[in-house]
């Protein structure tokens, strides 16, 4: 994860990371899926490349990368177009707002790495939440 700019979203009624994962995957097609927003980001074209991080219950836990953006067919809104592979990320407290907001490549977090990717889909959220307060994962 190389690039310079992010988008940090809100998963708006979503608990855990498994109940957005199943949201966006009702809409994926060709390892594609999307999120529309009112508003195209200003700085679009250094966000190609980069990720959308999803903010559940105060921390950003899973990331999605930014392929384009494109015209809603409504014509009113923007589709931010996304990777389908939505990635945990090490837990970063962060603090809910609206829309979205940028995020310089050097603040984003980690990715999590296989195993403890695995580990961390086996803790039951509450646990998860607890040690992410008290900085443990």
């Amino acid at each position: 994860m190389a690039a310079e700019l992010h988008i940090t979203k809100v998963a708006v009624g979503c608990a855990e990371i498994e109940t957005l994962r199943e949201r966006l995957m009702s809409r994926a097609q060709a390892g594609e899926t999307f999120i529309t927003t009112r508003f195209r980001p200003k700085r679009e074209g250094e966000l190609v490349g980069g990720s959308l991080f999803w903010i559940i219950k105060h921390r950003l836990v899973a990331r999605q990368e930014i392929l384009g953006f494109e015209d809603d067919p409504d014509g009113k809104r923007c589709r931010i177009l996304l990777s389908a592979d939505l990635r945990p990320v090490r837990a970063h407290p962060k603090r809910a707002h609206q829309g979205w907001r940028y995020l310089a490549g050097a603040d984003a977090p980690a990715d999590l790495g296989g195993d403890e990717a695995e580990g961390m889909a086996a803790l039951p959220s509450a646990m998860a939440a607890e040690l992410s307060a008290l900085a443990l994962i």
